[in-house]
């Protein structure tokens, strides 16, 4: 490919071509986040058939089929270089694969300088079955979450989103989810898959909502039937999708065409504790939400102190930051006093941290 891209003119488009060449004329830097889905190199030898005899829809297409390992390793190297061109030095990098090659994958991306935050296991709900029966049913994909250096320490996590994803657990590495089925499945003009290996848009759902913000661009070098697209469409990120493959090209545009996007607030993620502003407790004071002299309660007005001038609290034998006392009135190394001291409102006990979030929206 001989085009240069400006990255505005390669937003929201699928670019025709090959992928090293295609990330390689677009500007240094310009992705907050690239999902691979390179091919497996599954090496399969004949068809795949059921013990009836009936022949496997199986992924047998020229795309997934290399002559070597060496030639594969070549291939990802090339692909995975052409990548840190693009990616930003504060963005991420996810790739999935199997057993056939995520392991050479990985080795590659480390031995490029990524560095490996995550691997992340999808088990499928429903896989399809070994029908040889010499082997354990496949039953799970990998993927490899990397930043671009071991020293970067700026990435995009949406961890409270992540939580509240999972009902406010901690999400865990094994995602349980389905392969893509029924009537998310692309058919062709005969009812055939239009694309051997769709990935389901759930999994792209969680990747672009735990690591990317509205307006970040996504870039997927191997863009296939267009998952990451309509994703990242509907969830109000840019793409940039790559395809060799004039057919899949063509699947893709009009299956996203139809996207439609959802509003700005309903994309908007919880944003992490980490990333919102600090709020001194003093501010609360000197800014009168709470006057010197204003008795804390414990949650069960089993403890309380006085707030001083100076934003600190004392109790009987001690004074110190609102998280100071707050441990030492429990005999405990650590609390979080905002999450600890109330204020009586109306009769009734309300957290001090209410006061930090209306500080907080003032400073938006």
């Amino acid at each position: 490919m001989s085009q240069s891209w400006k990255l505005e003119n390669a937003l929201d488009r699928v670019i025709e071509g090959d992928c090293v060449a295609a990330m390689n004329a677009l500007p240094a830097g310009g992705a907050d986040l690239i999902f691979a889905d390179p091919p497996y190199n599954l090496q399969l030898e004949g068809e795949l058939r059921r013990p009836d005899n009936s022949r496997v829809d199986a992924v047998d297409d020229g795309w997934d089929q290399f002559a070597s390992f060496a030639e594969y390793d070549r291939f990802t190297r090339e692909w995975l270089s052409a990548a840190r061109h693009v990616l930003k030095d504060t963005g991420a990098l996810w790739v999935i694969g199997s057993y056939h090659n995520i392991f050479r994958v990985g080795t590659i991306l480390q031995d490029l300088g990524f560095w490996i935050l995550n691997d992340v296991v999808w088990r499928k709900t429903n896989p399809m079955p070994n029908f040889r029966g010499r082997r354990f049913t496949n039953a799970h994909e990998t993927l490899i979450w990397a930043t671009k250096d071991r020293k970067q320490k700026s990435y995009t996590f949406n961890y409270e989103a992540m939580k509240s994803l999972n009902e406010e657990l901690q999400m865990r590495s094994d995602w349980l989810l389905p392969i893509c089925s029924g009537g998310e499945r692309l058919k062709d003009a005969n009812g055939d898959k239009a694309h051997s290996t769709q990935k389901p848009e759930a999994l792209l759902h969680r990747i672009i909502v735990g690591s990317t913000k509205p307006g970040d661009v996504v870039l997927d070098p191997f863009f296939g039937s267009g998952t990451t697209g309509a994703v990242a469409r509907r969830l109000g990120r840019h793409f940039i999708g790559i395809e060799r493959d004039p057919g899949y090209a063509r699947l893709a545009r009009a299956r996203i065409a139809k996207i439609e996007p959802a509003d700005g607030d309903a994309v908007e993620v919880t944003r992490s504790k980490r990333a919102e502003a600090r709020i001194p407790f003093g501010w609360v004071v000197e800014r009168g939400l709470l006057r010197e002299g204003t008795v804390l309660h414990g949650p069960t007005k089993r403890h309380r102190a006085k707030v001083r001038a100076d934003g600190s609290l004392v109790c009987a034998d001690a004074t110190g930051s609102i998280h100071r006392i707050a441990a030492h009135v429990q005999g405990l190394d650590a609390c979080n006093g905002w999450t600890f001291w109330h204020f009586e409102s109306n009769g009734a006990l309300v957290p001090i941290d209410l006061l930090r979030q209306r500080l907080r929206a003032d400073l938006v």
